[in-house]
């Protein structure tokens, strides 16, 4: 399992945009995460699913609140990861209204959460293998603060945990 002073995974995640830059075409468009987080500082966050009843009322409206205290606090970006497709996480982006405030990352066939060790296996209730719910301030690539949830619990991955950790970073 990943711990504090590990490196991220050297995994591809997806990410939907709706409108072309000069980097990202529109559609699904590859993030190589060692690339990514190379020389930043990243407020990740991962939840079992997308347009699920505690991620969508909780877990990431509190991060899109907090955007700009995270930015103050030194944090280049925030990252939320879901075991889903850059799709349906860019339906969810639109639907929540992260704009610019939160990337919203699919982690599709589970790479980044096998890697890191972070999985939770909800086969017997229709939703397969997904990660678990977490949260890491990343700096660099090499994670700072790690703060995992016990089972169906909504604790310690919050924004607020994350936003104090980084602002003593």
């Amino acid at each position: 399992m990943i711990e504090v002073g590990h490196p991220l995974p050297a995994v591809t995640l997806m990410e939907y945009a709706e409108v072309e830059s000069g980097a990202c075409s529109i559609g699904p468009n590859p993030v190589d995460v060692t690339a990514a987080t190379a020389g930043k500082t990243i407020a990740l966050f991962a939840l079992p699913g997308a347009f699920t009843p505690t991620c969508s009322a909780k877990h990431l409206p509190g991060y899109v609140e907090r955007a700009a205290a995270f930015n103050a606090a030194g944090v280049d970006e925030i990252w939320c990861l879901s075991v889903n497709d850059a799709f349906v996480m860019g339906a969810w982006a639109r639907d929540q209204k992260t704009g610019d405030k939160v990337r919203m990352l699919a982690d599709g066939d589970a790479a980044f959460a096998k890697a890191t060790g972070l999985t939770l296996d909800l086969t017997g209730k229709g939703l397969g293998l997904r990660s678990n719910r977490y949260s890491m301030l990343v700096k660099d690539g090499r994670v700072v603060t790690l703060n995992i949830e016990g089972p169906g619990k909504f604790e310690v991955s919050d924004a607020a945990t994350l936003l104090a950790q980084a602002k003593n970073n």
